[in-house]
C-alpha cells in the first residue's frame, strides 16, 4: 500500500506542507498574517470573485470592493446597480447579484455576522459547497476541506487518480478529504491552493521545489503533467446576434435592461435580436426585433465574445431616432457609459462604434 494512504502518512504530508506555507505563502489582500484571525468578510468576497476567475484579476476589484464597501452591512445597503457597475470585467454576473443577496440576508437576519459552520453558510444565497468549507475552515478555524481547481490537481497527482475529469472529481474530493484536521484547516486549505498556483501547476510542474514531491505518487510514475486527466470537450457552440446602435438628436445612445434572471441578468445592453444559433441573414427577421422601425446602416466589421457555453459573434445595426421616437429603454451618452453595467459583451459591441475595435 503506497505510503500516503496511511495515516501516518497523510500527517506527514499536513506537516511538511504547513513547514512550507510558513515560508511560500502569497502575500493576498484578503490574507491576513500569520497567527492572525481572518476577517469572514473578506474571506467571502474574495472566494465569491474568485470562482472561475484568476488571482491577479480579482486583485484590483477587490481593493475597490473594500474601499466602497469596507464590511458587509455597508454592501448591503449598497444599490443593486453599483454592484454590479463595480463588477464589470469580472464576469459570470449571477455571483454578483447573489454577492449582494447573500450581504442583505447577512446583515438583516444574521445581524452583520457569517453563519461558522459549513451548514450555516450553505443555507446563504451564492455559497455552494466549496465556498462554505472554504470560509469555514479559513475565516472559522472549521475541521472542512474545499477542493478548488489547485486542490484538485495537487490531489489527483498525490494519489495518481487518473479517472478523467469530471468523473474522478468524486474521487478526488474522498481522497482530500482524508486531510481534513483540526489542526490549522484554514492554513492547510490555503497552502493547497497556493502549491497548485506557484509550484503543482497544470504545466511544467516544479516537482524539484515541491514540499511534497516524496510522497507523489504521479511523480513516482514520471508523468504528474498528465493529471488530473480530462475527457476531450466538445466543441463550443456558435451563435449570432445583431445589435442595434440608436442615437438621438442629444447624442444619447439606447440601452435597455436585461432580464433579472439568466445570462448577464439584470445588466445594461444594446437592444439585440435573440442570440441564436445560425446567422440572420434575412432582413425582415432583424428588423422584427429592432427597437424603432426605421432605415439602418451596417456598421463594418464584427464582434465576437466567447462565453463558458458558446461562441457569439455580433453584428451591428446603427441609425438615428426621429424626434418622440417611442421607445423601451434610456438614453445614455457614451461618455457616461462606465456608470453603468456594461458586460464585457456589450463593451466589444459599443467598441465597433466607437473605436473600430472588437
Amino acid at each position: 500500500m503506497p505510503y500516503i494512504k496511511t495515516m501516518a502518512g497523510t500527517e506527514h504530508i499536513r506537516r511538511a506542507l504547513l513547514d512550507w506555507y510558513d515560508v511560500r505563502r502569497r502575500d493576498l489582500p484578503w490574507r491576513t498574517g500569520p497567527g492572525e484571525a481572518s476577517d469572514p468578510y473578506k474571506v467571502w468576497l474574495s472566494e465569491i470573485m474568485l470562482q472561475q476567475t484568476t488571482v491577479a484579476t480579482v486583485g484590483s476589484y477587490f481593493g475597490e470592493f473594500m474601499a466602497r464597501w469596507p464590511d458587509v452591512t455597508a454592501l448591503a445597503k449598497a444599490d443593486l446597480d453599483d454592484v454590479l457597475v463595480a463588477w464589470q470585467g469580472l464576469g459570470y454576473y449571477a455571483r454578483a447579484r447573489n454577492l449582494h443577496k447573500c450581504a442583505r440576508v447577512v446583515a438583516d437576519a444574521h445581524g452583520g455576522r457569517f453563519p461558522n459552520t459549513v451548514d450555516g453558510l450553505l443555507e446563504l444565497p451564492g455559497i455552494g459547497p466549496y465556498t462554505a468549507r472554504a470560509i469555514a475552515a479559513i475565516a472559522f478555524n472549521r475541521a472542512a476541506m474545499p477542493v478548488d481547481g489547485n486542490i484538485e490537481r495537487v490531489t489527483a497527482r498525490l494519489f495518481n487518480i487518473e479517472t478523467p475529469l469530471p468523473q474522478g472529481k468524486a474521487d478526488i474530493a474522498a481522497k482530500a478529504e482524508t486531510f481534513t484536521s483540526d489542526h490549522r484547516p484554514g492554513d492547510f486549505a490555503q497552502a493547497m491552493m497556493d502549491l497548485g498556483a506557484t509550484v503543482c501547476t497544470p504545466k511544467s510542474p516544479k516537482c524539484l521545489l515541491c514540499p511534497l514531491a516524496d510522497f507523489c505518487e504521479a511523480r513516482k510514475k514520471g508523468s504528474p503533467e498528465r493529471l488530473p486527466a480530462r475527457v476531450p470537450k466538445k466543441a463550443r457552440p456558435e451563435r449570432c446576434c445583431v445589435m442595434f446602435w440608436l442615437e438621438n438628436g442629444d447624442g444619447g445612445v439606447l440601452l435597455r435592461k436585461r432580464p433579472e434572471s439568466g445570462l448577464l441578468g439584470g445588466m445594461t445592453e444594446l437592444p439585440s435580436t435573440p442570440w441564436r444559433e445560425g446567422a440572420w441573414p434575412d432582413a425582415d427577421e432583424i428588423v422584427a426585433h429592432q427597437p424603432v422601425d426605421m432605415d439602418w446602416a451596417p456598421v463594418d466589421g464584427e464582434a465576437v465574445h466567447v462565453f463558458t457555453h458558446f461562441r457569439l459573434t455580433i453584428r451591428l445595426l446603427k441609425g438615428t431616432a426621429r424626434a418622440g421616437a417611442n421607445t423601451d429603454g434610456f438614453w445614455v451618452r457614451p461618455e457616461d457609459f462606465p456608470a453603468h453595467a456594461l458586460p464585457t459583451v456589450i463593451k466589444k459591441a459599443v467598441g465597433l462604434v466607437r473605436d473600430g475595435s472588437a
